[in-house]
């Protein structure tokens, strides 16, 4: 269920060797978010999904963990906002004791040219993958264990330069440059930064509005000639945050079946 939370602290505190790793998935309602928060506790990790709205799908994620064993709470959080974001943060603690891998799926996209795009959606587009990214990033950036992993989202689409996606390509870009000073600024700190940048992968933000046809054509790039799925996605992002994958740092991680 979706847990009330008070103002978050600045100090990260330490994981006893006894109590599970602790994972944050905000977009952990919808798409790779939600494959990915069943795929970290399928590791063992205990997982805070955070959501923006949609409580019902958060609540069922949360139940999905929970029937096979793990432990899970949903917590309402708009990325934005610095001050739902740190109590985000401060609902993970409380509940689990700390966090050691944050996971920034929450994204928003839109398609339009860049001759026809209404800059009000190019404002809301920017405040949640550029605002939200760097919110997000700084409470982890102040509050993950030593030994812990940060794991944003990018595109492919900032390398395949698709027209139409001017906006999204853009606020992506400025993720991949975010995530790479991250990495750098947490220097002796053992935590890693990394983005990963999926190709097209069948979600219902991807699929919205394309014919099939789109489909097929996208399809049909990646040497394997099938789109991506969430757990796809969901492997790499559970390999970064694992100890297997913790000499991974700084890097922009294009799983896309091999479009570029």
């Amino acid at each position: 269920m979706p847990i009330d939370t008070s103002p978050g602290r600045d100090a990260a505190p330490a994981r006893s060797s006894s109590s599970p790793r602790v994972a944050i998935v905000t977009g952990g309602s919808r798409g790779i978010g939600r494959r990915t928060v069943g795929r970290l506790a399928a590791d063992g990790h205990a997982v805070v999904v955070g959501y923006a709205g949609n409580q019902d799908e958060a609540e069922a994620a949360v139940k999905e963990v929970v029937t096979d064993g793990g432990r899970a709470v949903a917590v309402r959080a708009d990325v934005a906002d610095e001050h739902a974001v740190a109590n985000l943060f401060a609902a993970a603690e409380a509940e689990f004791g700390g966090v050691d891998v944050v996971v920034h799926a929450a994204g928003r996209a839109h398609h339009a040219t860049i001759a026809e795009l209404d800059l009000a959606v190019l404002d809301d587009l920017h405040r949640t993958n550029i605002r939200g990214t760097f919110v997000v990033a700084q409470q982890a950036a102040r509050r993950v264990r030593s030994g812990g992993a940060i794991v944003t989202f990018s595109t492919s689409v900032v390398g395949l330069a698709f027209p139409g996606y001017g906006a999204y390509s853009a606020s992506k870009g400025a993720v991949e440059a975010l995530t790479l000073i991250l990495a750098r600024e947490l220097r002796g700190r053992d935590i890693t930064a990394n983005a990963v940048a999926p190709g097209p992968t069948a979600t219902d933000l991807f699929l919205d509005g394309k014919d099939e046809e789109t489909i097929a054509r996208l399809a049909a790039q990646p040497p394997l000639e099938r789109l991506g799925t969430p757990a796809d996605i969901a492997e790499v992002v559970a390999f970064l945050a694992s100890p297997a994958g913790h000499w991974i740092n700084g890097q922009v991680v294009r799983a896309n079946g091999g479009i570029i």
